[in-house]
C-alpha cells in the first residue's frame, strides 16, 4: 500500500515538472523548457522499464516539449539524434514525435539524414493481426547473451510515418517520385492504402511528367522563333496585342514628323556635352508663347477685370440703397381701426 502510495506521489511530482516545462514554453523561456524537459526524460529513463500507459504518456509530452523548444533554439538538427538517445530502440520513439521532429528537420534542410532515420524506422516490421510487429534483438550489459525487446504498432501510427516518408520527403522534397512508387510496392502495407498511396505518386508522376514536357516544349519553340523575327511576325499578326503595337509605333512615326523642326540639339563646352531632347524643346517654345501672350494682352485683361469688379460694386450699391429707401408707415396697421371706430358712432 505504501510502494502505491509513494509511486503516485512520484507521478504526481513528475507531471507537475512537465507542467513547468510546458509553461516556460509557452512563455518562449526555450532554454529553461528544454533544460527541464532534459532533465525530466534522464530521471523516466533511469527508472523501470516504462510499460504502463501513464509513464509513456509521461515521455512523449516531455519529449514534445523537448522538440519544439529545440525547433525554436535553432537546434532543429539535433532532434532526431536527441529522440534516438533518450529511448531504447529507434522503434520505440512514438511515431506523432518522430513526425514532428522529421518535418522540423525537412523543413531545416537537413533531408539525408531524415530519409536514413526514418528509413531504419520503417524497416523491420511485420503486420500481423491487424497490428505491426517488430522484434529487436539488444545485447545485455549484465550477461553476455542478448534479449528481445517487441515492439507493437498501430496501422494508423505506421501509415502516419510512411506518409512522412514517402510522400512528403521522397515524392515532394526530394521530387524522386519513383523511389516512393517502387519503396511502397514493396513495403508491408494493407493492400487497401497501398494502392491508395500508389495513386497519389502516379498523379504526382503523371503531373511532373506533363509539366515536364510542357517546358521542354516552350523551351524548344522560344528558340526556334528567336532567329525569324519575320516568323514571328506573321505569327502574330492576327493577335489583338501585336496590332495595337504596330499602330502605337506608326502613330509615334508620324507624331515624329509633324514635328522634325523639333531635333535634339547637342551643345558642347569645352570637355562637357549637353544634348537637349525635342520634347524638352517643345515645352520650352509653348512656355514662351503663353508668357508673350500674357505680355501682350497684360492691359486688355485688367480693363476687362476693372470693369467687372466695378459692376459688382454699382451692383451692391444699388441693393444697399433699394433696401433702405422703402419708407414703412408705423400707423399703417392702426389707421383702419380708428375708421371702423367713426364708423360706429
Amino acid at each position: 500500500m505504501k510502494d502505491s502510495d509513494s509511486e503516485s506521489e512520484a507521478a504526481a511530482a513528475i507531471w507537475k515538472q512537465i507542467e513547468i516545462s510546458e509553461s516556460y514554453l509557452v512563455c518562449s523561456m526555450y532554454e529553461e523548457a528544454a533544460s527541464l524537459a532534459s532533465t525530466i526524460l534522464n530521471r523516466l529513463r533511469d527508472r523501470a522499464t516504462t510499460t504502463t500507459t501513464e509513464e509513456q504518456d509521461m515521455v512523449q509530452s516531455t519529449a514534445m516539449v523537448l522538440v519544439q523548444a529545440f525547433n525554436q533554439l535553432g537546434r532543429t538538427p539535433e532532434i532526431l539524434d536527441q529522440l534516438r538517445s533518450y529511448f531504447n530502440s529507434i522503434k520505440a520513439i512514438p511515431p506523432q514525435l518522430l513526425c514532428t521532429g522529421a518535418c522540423f528537420q525537412i523543413a531545416q534542410g537537413s533531408t539525408f539524414l531524415v530519409r536514413q532515420f526514418l528509413h531504419e524506422f520503417l524497416n523491420g516490421w511485420s503486420l500481423e493481426d491487424g497490428q505491426y510487429h517488430a522484434v529487436i534483438a539488444e545485447p545485455n550489459v549484465e550477461c553476455p547473451t542478448s534479449f528481445h525487446n517487441h515492439f507493437v504498432l498501430g496501422i494508423h501510427d505506421y501509415l502516419e510515418v510512411v506518409e512522412v516518408y514517402a510522400v512528403t520527403l521522397l515524392a515532394t522534397v526530394l521530387q524522386d517520385v519513383d523511389l516512393a512508387i517502387s519503396w511502397v510496392q514493396n513495403a508491408p502495407l494493407p493492400e487497401e492504402n497501398r494502392q491508395g498511396l500508389l495513386r497519389r505518386l502516379h498523379s504526382m508522376h503523371s503531373l511532373k511528367t506533363t509539366i515536364s514536357s510542357q517546358v521542354a516544349s516552350l523551351q524548344s519553340h522560344t528558340n526556334n522563333s528567336e532567329g525569324s523575327p519575320e516568323a514571328l511576325k506573321g505569327k502574330h499578326a492576327d493577335d489583338k496585342t501585336y496590332r495595337s503595337k504596330d499602330g502605337v509605333s506608326k502613330l509615334s512615326e508620324r507624331i515624329e514628323t509633324c514635328f522634325w523642326c523639333f531635333r535634339s540639339i547637342n551643345l558642347k563646352f569645352g570637355n562637357a556635352k549637353f544634348v537637349i531632347p525635342s520634347g524638352k524643346i517643345m515645352l520650352g517654345c509653348l512656355i514662351l508663347f503663353v508668357c508673350y501672350v500674357f505680355r501682350r494682352k497684360q492691359a486688355t485683361l485688367k480693363r476687362i477685370v476693372r470693369r467687372q469688379v466695378n459692376a459688382t460694386k454699382r451692383a451692391l450699391g444699388d441693393l444697399w440703397q433699394l433696401a433702405f429707401s422703402y419708407e414703412v408707415d408705423p400707423l399703417a396697421a392702426v389707421q383702419p381701426l380708428v375708421a371702423a371706430t367713426h364708423q360706429g358712432q
